[in-house]
């Protein structure tokens, strides 16, 4: 397990989004109000590379063990708001592929009068990630940093379809978008994703991300394509929250080294797969608690061997 870091006033990267509890159900067990929220899982994947800054926020019903496993991770939780009521509630169920699930019931509670404000330490980070949020939200908190190095921003299909004017206002102010590959096809209109990705390029970002799910992910840019796929876990027990896993891997590392250029990117997308297969190894967050680096180096390391090619 990881030693408890000490706090600093000082983050390098700052994640802004949902902190819930969560039902999951599996065809093998039923977990009842476990941590996640897409900030738990970010957060914690890349607090092995960076100090990271958490803003989100929850009810007078969240549990002491969660707050304590932010800390113990290193996580800032300045930017942590705490608001009369319940903590954000989702239940979902997944099918015996694990790779499709159905929503069983959402409760936004205290997220539905979120309103993200950073904490003055917060405003001089050099990386921002933007977890999926309503993009007015989302600007609301680009418009609090000062001269960001990198901002990553995350969307989903409710904002395709309802807030398309605030996405294109975004899609203008931020680095990177990632998306899945059916939110790339409905924001682009084009099926084949290589198009579909030229399309959002073409909407602002220098870089966009297509998540695969078990299939791995694509980087795209205007000058290239770096595709990375799922590292290959023998057991699957829960991917709730592989995205953003994957995200907080990928952002940490970007901040770890401080640049941002093509070889960097593709280092990040490597570190984003391997992060997000321990993630999906146990319930919630549990894996990554417990998670260490000499675990993520080894498989890294595995990693390139799958991947290298013969010469």
């Amino acid at each position: 397990m990881r030693k408890a870091k000490t706090q600093s006033p000082k983050v390098s990267l700052v994640v802004v989004g949902s902190v819930a509890l969560d039902t999951v159900i599996t065809p093998s067990e039923r977990r009842s109000n476990v941590l996640g929220g897409s900030v738990s899982y970010a957060c914690l994947a890349a607090s092995f590379f960076s100090k990271v800054g958490m803003v989100g926020v929850i009810g007078r019903d969240f549990p002491g063990h969660g707050i304590r496993t932010y800390t113990k991770a290193g996580i800032d939780i300045t930017g942590l708001q705490k608001a009369d009521g319940k903590t954000f509630r989702w239940a979902g169920e997944y099918e015996a592929d694990m790779n499709n699930r159905k929503t069983l019931s959402t409760e936004l509670n205290v997220f539905a009068g979120f309103e993200p404000e950073l904490p003055e330490s917060y405003r001089n980070s050099p990386f921002l990630f933007l977890a999926n949020i309503s993009p007015e939200l989302q600007i609301h908190v680009l418009s609090q940093v000062r001269k960001p190095k990198f901002v990553a921003v995350d969307t989903m299909d409710l904002w395709i379809k309802t807030a398309k004017s605030s996405l294109a206002r975004l899609f203008n102010r931020v680095n990177l978008i990632m998306v899945n590959d059916s939110e790339a096809r409905m924001l682009s209109g084009e099926s084949n994703l290589a198009r579909a990705a030229s399309s959002i390029l073409g909407m602002g970002p220098e870089y966009v991300i297509v998540k695969k799910g078990e299939h791995g992910a694509v980087l795209f840019s205007r000058s290239g394509r770096f595709m990375v796929p799922a590292f290959p876990v023998d057991n699957v027990l829960d991917p709730t929250g592989a995205g953003d896993t994957f995200a907080g891997g990928f952002m940490g590392f970007l901040a770890m080294s401080g640049k941002v250029d093509w070889d960097s990117l593709r280092r990040a997308m490597l570190y984003g797969s391997v992060i997000a297969s321990f993630g999906v190894e146990a319930f919630s967050v549990e894996r990554l608690v417990v998670l260490r680096r000499i675990e993520i180096a080894r498989r890294l390391a595995a990693f390139e061997r799958m991947l290298a090619l013969p010469k």
